[in-house]
């Protein structure tokens, strides 16, 4: 289980960095209870479903949220990379 953990805590580390200062509306409770939440359902598919679904759990959710964070950035004009528009983008996270 060693080996789901560290890249658990590789991924967010790496996520958070990465993404993190597109996260000014959110408060930062509800950043670390999204990471706390995926942490503990990690765990748990690890102890009833075993290391093949972990490995799933780790790879797929991030990638099915980059998918839909491309389509739903280009549905409203927004550059999925840089949030540009900047106002645009915040606006629509504020809803």
């Amino acid at each position: 289980m060693a080996a789901e953990w560290l890249t658990s805590a590789v991924l967010i580390a790496a996520l958070t960095t990465g993404f993190g200062h597109f996260e000014t509306v959110r408060p930062w409770w509800a950043r670390v209870s999204r990471w706390l939440a995926y942490l503990a359902v990690t765990g748990l598919i690890g102890l009833w479903a075993g290391r093949p679904w972990t490995f799933i759990w780790i790879v797929g959710l991030p990638a099915a949220g980059a998918v839909f964070h491309v389509l739903w950035c280009r549905r409203h004009g927004i550059d999925p990379l840089t949030a540009e528009p900047r106002e645009r983008y915040e606006q629509l996270r504020r809803r």
